[in-house]
């Protein structure tokens, strides 16, 4: 009988904080921008230059442990971690080692309808190293500092997670948290939410951990899962084979799905930490953990719970509603606005769904304003526009974020509400199709919606429905 074996997995996820500077000096954190143009002699490393901590990031990193019932370290400090790497200015990178700002903190995830909580060691505040960037046709590296000194908080888990769908489960916990916090937009493809998968396998029923290795490149959720399968399978192999399993950092192919050795894995006396002398320890106060605590929002979880109570939406819509920040700031601010929150969650789930789908955009690239989508509503109740012309409406108001009321003018697309000149189409489309109306006499359905098709073609679909309806009924009977 072959052996059955178990994954084991622990992750540290880094995560860059959406301050607008960076965090020991005041260049800009904006991602993009030309290369080394979002740099000055701290971030660069330069002799003599001195770091001076941006208190928001300690205010983020704290809520972030608050919010993942981590206990917050009062009295903390940064340590000098020391290593050589191009990409390193300094020479070392301001971390924290020995007091990180938060411990012992965990999170509930659900797979599977199975509830189960993933322990986190820590969460430390560190800065970013820059980037190098390879350029092939001459096979020089160039380096980039941009990244330099822009503010990470590592949220080290525990090795409590048995599959990828474990991990992926906790991911999209974390990065709910951290956006509904604010703190950061968690995109992994522009590198803002980054994770490193730490991976070992045992026989199933023992309790001594396999030897792991680490999986670094990791810049999709679907990359993710493919790296843990991948690496799982080739130590299962290794250890069948009856070889050993080197502790060492590996690099994810997602290309080519396959991972290869980077380098062997360093302890933390390899880096030669020492508490970093330029900066003074962080005291957190009472008070001031007392105001960050009270600055905390409604989680999803309240949200849900809430939005079932107050709107008595059905919990699909709540899900896909509270599952991204952005379409629940949509949500709330249509109704803050006036709109029925039915209404509003209609279009969500319908067109606004569809759209990002085809245009295969994320919520967070939502750039039209929740006025114009409410104003298109009040369009729609007050009969100025059909529910088929505000279908149209609303691609303009998402694509360009038009004025609903400009637009309709100017593309001539009111509803007509004259019953004179509506009479007149119907009575002639009657006339001309005697057929119909005889059907329609025979008592078959079907020949209403085809003089329901044909005058709304003839109005260009500009008519009022109930009123064509009305109309029809009476000339017909």
């Amino acid at each position: 009988m072959s052996k059955q074996y178990e994954t084991v997995i622990g992750l540290e996820v880094h995560v860059e904080l959406a301050t607008k500077t960076k965090i020991f000096c005041g260049c800009s954190t904006a991602f993009g921008g030309a290369p080394n143009t979002h740099t000055c002699p701290v971030c660069t490393g330069m002799p003599g230059s001195l770091p001076v901590l941006n208190k928001q990031v300690v205010e983020y990193a704290a809520a972030v442990g608050l919010a993942t019932n981590c206990t917050i370290t009062q009295y903390c400090k940064f340590d000098r971690k020391n290593y050589f790497y191009p990409d390193n200015p300094q020479n070392y990178q301001i971390s924290q080692l020995y007091l990180p700002i938060c411990r012992n903190g965990q999170v509930e995830i659900n797979v599977d309808g199975r509830k189960k909580n993933v322990r986190i060691h820590e969460i430390h505040m560190e800065e970013d190293a820059g980037k190098l960037v390879h350029d092939p046709s001459t096979g020089n590296s160039l380096v980039d500092f941009n990244r330099s000194g822009v503010p990470l908080i590592e949220i080290v888990s525990e090795p409590d997670m048995r599959s990828a769908e474990e991990v992926i489960a906790y991911l999209e916990k974390l990065r709910m948290i951290i956006q509904y916090l604010g703190a950061s937009d968690c995109k992994l493809q522009e590198g803002s939410m980054r994770a490193d998968v730490n991976l070992s396998v045992r026989e199933v029923g023992t309790e001594e951990f396999g030897t792991r290795t680490e999986m670094k490149n990791l810049n999709s959720f679907s990359a993710i899962a493919r790296a843990i399968e991948g690496e799982m399978e080739r130590q299962i192999d290794l250890i069948e084979d009856g070889k050993k399993v080197v502790q060492e950092t590996r690099r994810w192919d997602d290309d080519k799905e396959y991972s290869y050795p980077m380098r062997s894995k360093e302890d933390a006396q390899d880096y030669r930490y020492f508490p970093e002398p330029d900066l003074a320890p962080i005291v957190i106060s009472d008070e001031w953990l007392d105001e960050i605590r009270s600055r905390q929002p409604e989680f999803r979880d309240e949200k849900q719970a809430r939005y079932k109570e107050q709107f008595g939406l059905p919990e699909y819509d709540i899900n896909i509603i509270t599952e991204d920040k952005t379409l629940t700031d949509l949500f709330e601010s249509c109704i803050e606005l006036g709109a029925a929150a039915k209404e509003v969650s209609n279009w969500i789930m319908g067109d606004i769904m569809r759209l990002l789908k085809e245009k295969e955009m994320e919520a967070s690239d939502i750039h039209f304003s929740p006025a114009n989508l409410v104003k298109m509503i009040q369009m729609i109740e007050s009969g100025a526009i059909n529910r088929k012309v505000a279908k149209k409406v609303f691609e303009a108001i998402f694509d360009e974020d038009v004025d609903p009321e400009v637009y309709v003018e100017e593309n001539g697309l009111k509803t007509v509400n004259d019953e004179g000149a509506l009479r007149k189409v119907i009575e002639e489309i009657v006339a001309n199709n005697p057929k119909s109306v005889e059907d329609y006499k025979a008592g078959k359905k079907k020949a209403m919606g085809f003089f329901v098709g044909q005058t709304m073609r003839a109005m260009k679909g500009k008519a009022d429905p109930a009123m064509v309806n009305q109309i029809l009924k009476e000339i017909l009977d």
